[in-house]
């Protein structure tokens, strides 16, 4: 039985083109493996908030000394690794805004990127902790990155797969539905991104 844990991004609810492409990303690992449980994490119904002082000193206080106030400050960041070192499947909806990640994205990986639990340093070097996991990355946008003409200004898939390979997560597939606010593309841009996935 796989755990799937799906991130959602996107600001737009049901409308969403990377939801859609993610829900169908989970349909296909359902399909090899009807038993797969899957965990929604939606960022924009309930973002994490952005690192301040107080969760900064939370992370490097020792649990047995934190505050009250560092010990709420900190559990919801310390939930969301749990969840992140239960799961064996992740799947990440993201759109691109303004050439990278939403600023809610952005913040998840803050709270999930914790020294000693996701990863740690060692006189080799920085060694990610979440290793033998997969991850799937469902992106969108309005234009279209993923040829060589563009490639340089996707800001959002090489800091995605940079970020998760810090933290031992190295087996990244990503799809794209791109094209999205380019006439003459934008109509198939979903149906040839659904027509890509393979997992």
């Amino acid at each position: 039985m796989a755990k799937v844990l799906h991130i959602i991004s996107s600001t737009r609810g049901a409308e969403s083109l990377t939801l859609t492409l993610g829900n169908a990303i989970i349909d296909r690992i359902k399909t090899k493996d009807p038993d797969t449980v899957v965990k929604e994490i939606d960022l924009s119904a309930n973002p994490y908030p952005h690192l301040g002082p107080i969760q900064i000193s939370s992370f490097f206080t020792p649990e047995e000394s934190r505050t009250p106030e560092q010990e709420l400050a900190v559990r919801r960041s310390d939930e969301a690794v749990a969840e992140l070192q239960d799961a064996d499947i992740l799947v990440i909806g993201a759109p691109m805004y303004n050439y990278s990640i939403t600023s809610s994205l952005k913040a998840y990986f803050d709270h999930i990127a914790r020294a000693r639990l996701t990863f740690r340093y060692s006189e080799s070097g920085v060694e990610g902790l979440l290793k033998n996991k997969k991850a799937y990355i469902a992106f969108g946008s309005a234009g279209v990155f993923g040829n060589e003409q563009m490639q340089a200004y996707d800001f959002a898939v090489p800091y995605m797969k940079h970020f998760l390979g810090f933290l031992g997560i190295t087996d990244v597939t990503v799809f794209r539905v791109e094209g999205t606010g380019i006439p003459g593309l934008q109509e198939t841009a979903l149906e040839k991104a659904l027509e890509s996935i393979a997992v």
